[in-house]
């Protein structure tokens, strides 16, 4: 069995910087080996004071422009935008982070290997594609393991791409292909999540209902990784709290802190009998931070 992706809908969610957001339009526009395949693209452009929407309008007029409340933020720009785009019934939805520039054939790749997959037996199988750093070459998105059912549900591991489709557990939400089959059982992405880990929650939730989650082989694009504080610089406790309740969490060295009510209805979902420990379990690192400091500042300072 083959699946035919005759009508695709492109999804995007962004804010604020006009330049990514054209520069990844202008890549998709660019792509190479679609054929038959027409592509319809939702952008949700929430609350944008740069431009962004006019200047998409002007070079992109083919693109729907969904103008956001200005508190969407990531997973809840792409909420709205797969919620336009479902009603539709296209034959795939691609998700696509306006920062990421996609190679020319990116798009023919997810779907030669979501039909390869198919052809298999793999027909409600979701497919991602894998980004580098522009410079250095490294991997930065794409695939994700888990590392082991007895720890965190989130605690990961990348897979890196190789010459052929690799099987993940979760997936990073930079490019992916979503067939209609998965979206037909999984849905939207939880509205429960504002900014964070709804790509992830997403590729547990369609393994929960039968479906699989793979990377094509090599890579679709580049992406420039994260920045992240350094392992040395620390927050004050109160000030790590109150960030803790914004939508973009707390960024740590080595984690991100997500708001609390949201990373508990994470873990009941993902986290089975153990998502109590697995909820407060990150949160000990900000406790060690303020301790940390408290012991700094009771020591004696010395003088040379």
């Amino acid at each position: 069995m083959t699946l035919p992706f005759v009508r695709l809908a492109v999804l995007l969610t962004c804010f604020n910087r006009k330049s990514k957001t054209l520069a990844c339009l202008q890549t998709l526009f660019a792509q190479t080996g679609l054929n038959e395949t027409t592509l319809t693209v939702y952008l949700v452009d929430d609350g944008s004071t740069d431009g962004t929407s006019a200047a998409v309008a002007s070079q992109y007029p083919a693109v729907n422009v969904i103008p956001g409340t200005g508190q969407l933020f990531w997973n809840g720009g792409m909420h709205r935008a797969f919620a336009e785009a479902l009603p539709q019934d296209y034959d795939g939805y691609i998700w696509l982070n306006d920062d990421t520039l996609l190679y020319p054939e990116a798009i023919t790749s997810l779907l030669k290997t979501a039909q390869k997959l198919a052809a298999q037996g793999e027909t409600t199988a979701i497919v991602a594609g894998s980004t580098r750093d522009a410079q250095t070459q490294s991997f930065t998105y794409g695939g994700m393991r888990q590392i082991s059912p007895l720890l965190p549900p989130f605690k990961v591991r990348p897979v890196e791409p190789i010459a052929v489709p690799q099987r993940c557990d979760m997936m990073c939400g930079n490019i992916v292909l979503i067939p209609r089959a998965v979206a037909q059982k999984v849905g939207n992405l939880d509205p429960k999540i504002t900014h964070y880990a709804g790509d992830w929650d997403y590729g547990l939730r369609a393994k929960q209902v039968g479906c699989t989650v793979w990377i094509a082989p090599g890579y679709q694009g580049t992406c420039a990784d994260n920045p992240r504080p350094q392992p040395n610089q620390t927050v004050a406790l109160a000030e790590g709290l109150n960030k803790i309740q914004q939508p973009k969490g707390l960024m740590l060295a080595d984690v991100t802190l997500h708001p609390w009510e949201e990373w508990k209805h994470l873990m009941q979902r993902h986290g089975g009998w153990l998502w109590m420990v697995f909820w407060l379990l990150p949160y000990r690192r900000l406790w060690w931070q303020a301790l940390r400091r408290r012991g700094a500042a009771a020591q004696p300072s010395s003088n040379s």
